[in-house]
């Protein structure tokens, strides 16, 4: 796996015969390392692995109820943010010619697992054991799309790098009639450890 470049960094080009000379020691040339952003399922996958600083806002876009109380509470708690750590852990595909999977570690609750499919499916379990499956997507522009199902309601999940050390989510939840249910907003950015001074 290639580690995720960052787009900023400016690449000299060598000569062949240097090139020649220097390839038996010096790591592979910038002509090799994975574009950004990510343009495979595989570069995106190792490109989330790390540890990540959170901040993630959540909303309930549940319709008011006629209750002028309920709807008063409602209005008071229909958003709220939460900052927190996230680690993410780059899986070994389960079988061959697939991508591998991520173990995902929010800042509260256990991790949970996903393994993708080259067919554009994939399957994990959430930290209580309930067993999720759906499908990706990846866009051109570099960005993630998850789509599954939960207790009866669909759930979109966009995923996508504005920088190789900073990448945003978002989700939303459909009921079963179509009425939107709960959304999520998160940003992230990538905890990167200072250079030996």
């Amino acid at each position: 796996m290639g580690v995720c470049e960052d787009p900023n960094r400016v690449h000299r080009p060598r000569s062949p015969a240097a090139t020649a000379v220097t390839s038996a020691t010096e790591p592979p040339s910038p002509a090799t390392t994975p574009p950004f952003p990510p343009e495979t399922i595989e570069a995106f996958l190792a490109c989330c692995a790390g540890d990540w600083l959170s901040l993630r806002s959540r909303f309930s876009l549940e319709e008011a109820t006629a209750d002028a109380q309920e709807a008063e509470a409602e209005e008071a708690s229909w958003h709220r943010s939460e900052r927190g750590e996230l680690k993410v852990t780059y899986l070994a595909p389960e079988g061959t010619g697939e991508p591998g999977g991520l173990e995902i570690t929010p800042p509260s609750g256990g991790p949970h697992q996903l393994q993708f499919r080259p067919d554009g499916g994939f399957h994990g379990r959430a930290p209580d054991g309930t067993p999720r499956s759906g499908h990706w997507q990846l866009w051109p522009d570099g960005s993630l799309e998850l789509t599954s199902e939960r207790a009866g309601t669909s759930v979109r999940e966009r995923i996508w790098f504005t920088k190789a050390n900073l990448r945003l989510r978002s989700s939303v939840e459909h009921h079963p009639d179509g009425r939107p249910g709960r959304a999520s907003f998160s940003s992230e950015i990538r905890r990167v450890s200072r250079p030996a001074g």
